[in-house]
């Protein structure tokens, strides 16, 4: 699981508040916790992050640090999974008590890690109240400029797996290729003309000609 850091990586110690996000801090060590709430809600990490997001986030945590007390061993992505297997609504109930009943065995104290599981609510009342943090609406070139950046990393990281996915297989003489290169162009049509755009032209033009030209003429 990502560890959730600040964005200089820097950490200050925490003020203890009187909500539930605050009496369990120190349980499950989260002394960065305070910050990186902040900085992932308002922006000021890499992402910007909704508040169920955060919550998830804050609770896979507890839960690593909770397996990692009980000297569990994990690999990665096994948090994120079991989290998913005690908490999603898709999970059958059988699966869910036998999840359960592992955890149990491992040494894990379920019940109390499950009651200090907290919502996306808490997290909010946390931000609002005991941290005084509000958000600012982004202007619209801010929402472009993210979208731009978020899109284009998510691209970047296509082309990476790819590369990594067949230089895998050509070392194991399982694919035979040259010398290769991986390019990821993701386009975007209208329904209504069927122009085609980049997502990085129709990001820049923040319109397709149809609509701009129906602008025009009910002028």
């Amino acid at each position: 699981m990502e560890a959730m850091t600040t964005p200089n990586g820097t950490s200050s110690a925490t003020s203890s508040c009187d909500c539930k996000l605050g009496r369990i801090a120190e349980r499950y060590e989260l002394a960065r916790l305070y910050e990186d709430l902040v900085a992932y809600w308002t922006g000021d990490a890499d992402e910007q992050y909704s508040i169920r997001t955060l919550a998830t986030l804050v609770n896979q945590h507890i839960l690593e640090v909770a397996l990692e007390t009980a000297g569990v061993s994990f690999k990665e992505g096994e948090v994120e999974n079991t989290y998913r297997l005690l908490t999603d609504d898709d999970v059958s109930s059988g699966t869910r008590v036998q999840t359960r009943n592992e955890l149990q065995r491992d040494g894990v104290p379920v019940e109390q890690v499950e009651s200090d599981f907290v919502s996306h609510q808490t997290v909010y009342n946390h931000l609002t109240g005991c941290l005084e943090t509000s958000i600012e609406t982004p202007s619209d070139e801010e929402r472009l400029e993210r979208s731009e950046e978020k899109l284009g990393a998510l691209q970047s990281r296509t082309v990476a797996v790819t590369s990594d996915t067949i230089d895998r297989l050509k070392r194991n003489e399982i694919l035979e290729i040259g010398e290769f290169n991986v390019n990821v162009s993701v386009t975007v049509t209208c329904e209504d003309c069927f122009q085609e755009y980049t997502v990085r032209d129709l990001l820049e033009n923040r319109s397709c000609d149809c609509q701009t030209e129906s602008v025009g003429d009910d002028s």
